[in-house]
């Protein structure tokens, strides 16, 4: 019998619990939901999985088995996974002979014709693109996604080194600078992803970043954008660019202290094995981890868009949160604030960047992880 233990909606309350009872080695929980950017702060109460997994790990996207893989050990296994991705208004672009855009150039410039457009035809409330600018989280995944478009790497790299004063990532940040209030409202600064989805869903916004989840809500029986929604992978950062979303989701892991090790490694390989991925992506329209299931007819029927989520995934970036570790909030912090002053008009990315780079190296042994 497995029993389930209700846990704080708020993930910082969550992963509070989680660190306050694995730090008491309590025996009373055998198996822990992890997020993705959990496993470097968790890593040392975890049981190596790849002992048992017998080469489980070896049908999940690569990214996300290096994401929760510390010091060589595979310390959870991917339930279902989370990629942000680009919504847009598919009966705008073909009324206004238009394609979903490749570039973050041709984004920029689709998106500021098409608001003329519609604000000319009365709908003085339009705009082109619309995001999440708050200074959070999701501007972090949002800002990432924009340097790695351009090839500007991930913050901290793999290997503990901080690279993210470079020219194409000072390059990225500046770009996202003039759209605030032109192509996207000045109150983008205060958005996250609801606020976002509430300006798309009302049918006044051509393009969004959001997650999957938007995509259910857009096809509701009341939703004004009902079966006018597309989607597609982020643009790049140019023609040498590439397309990056950042990668999301949870896992399952397995406690050093349980009294039931085997039982919970056994129930975390039933959980993230097909049979069950197949029904919650099916039921749940939740993204699986597991790459052959993006092949699955059933799978795709009840959920068209996973097609091209499986390029989305495959390309997927994640956040530095394995290698910073159990510093990975306060890098995190550091960087969307650093962003979110050049948004806002404080600094220019160049000086934001140089001094998110020292920051980052007074934090870490010398500036490297």
């Amino acid at each position: 019998m497995v029993e389930t233990i209700s846990t704080p909606n708020s993930p910082t309350e969550q992963l509070a619990l989680y660190q306050q009872m694995l730090a008491a080695k309590s025996p009373d929980i055998d198996v822990y939901q992890i997020d993705v950017v959990w496993a470097g702060i968790l890593a040392p109460h975890l049981v190596d999985l790849k002992a048992h997994s017998k080469g489980a790990e070896n049908n999940h996207f690569p990214s996300i088995i290096t994401n929760n893989t510390v010091d060589g050990k595979l310390i959870a296994l991917p339930w279902f996974t989370d990629a942000s991705l680009l919504y847009y208004r598919k009966d705008l672009l073909e009324k206004y002979g238009e394609k979903p855009p490749q570039t973050w150039a041709q984004l920029t410039a689709t998106a500021q014709k098409i608001q003329d457009a519609e604000r000319k035809a009365g709908n003085d409330k339009f705009w082109g693109y619309i995001w999440q600018g708050r200074a959070y989280e999701g501007l972090t995944c949002n800002a990432l996604e924009w340097v790695a478009s351009h090839n500007g790497g991930a913050v901290v790299e793999a290997d503990g080194k901080i690279t993210i004063n470079n020219p194409q990532a000072v390059k990225a940040i500046a770009q996202a600078k003039p759209w605030v209030s032109t192509i996207t409202p000045p109150g983008v600064l205060n958005y996250t992803e609801e606020e976002s989805r509430g300006v798309f869903q009302a049918g006044n916004a051509l393009f969004m970043r959001n997650w999957p989840y938007a995509w259910g809500l857009s096809q509701s029986a009341d939703s004004p954008v009902k079966a006018k929604v597309g989607t597609a992978p982020l643009p790049k950062g140019g023609e040498d660019g590439r397309h990056a979303a950042t990668l999301g989701g949870w896992q399952m892991s397995v406690s050093k202290y349980s009294a039931n090790q085997d039982a919970a490694i056994a129930l975390v390989l039933y959980l993230t094995g097909p049979e069950v991925q197949k029904q919650r992506a099916v039921e749940l329209s939740q993204l699986p981890t597991l790459v052959k299931l993006y092949d699955d007819p059933d799978v795709v029927k009840a959920n068209p868009f996973f097609a091209e989520m499986k390029d989305i995934l495959a390309s997927a970036v994640a956040r530095p949160a394995t290698v910073t570790g159990s510093k990975y909030n306060q890098v995190s912090s550091e960087f969307f604030n650093a962003v979110y002053a050049v948004l806002s008009g404080g600094k220019t990315a160049e000086q934001s960047l140089a001094d998110l780079e020292a920051s980052l190296k007074r934090m870490s042994r010398g500036g490297k992880w």
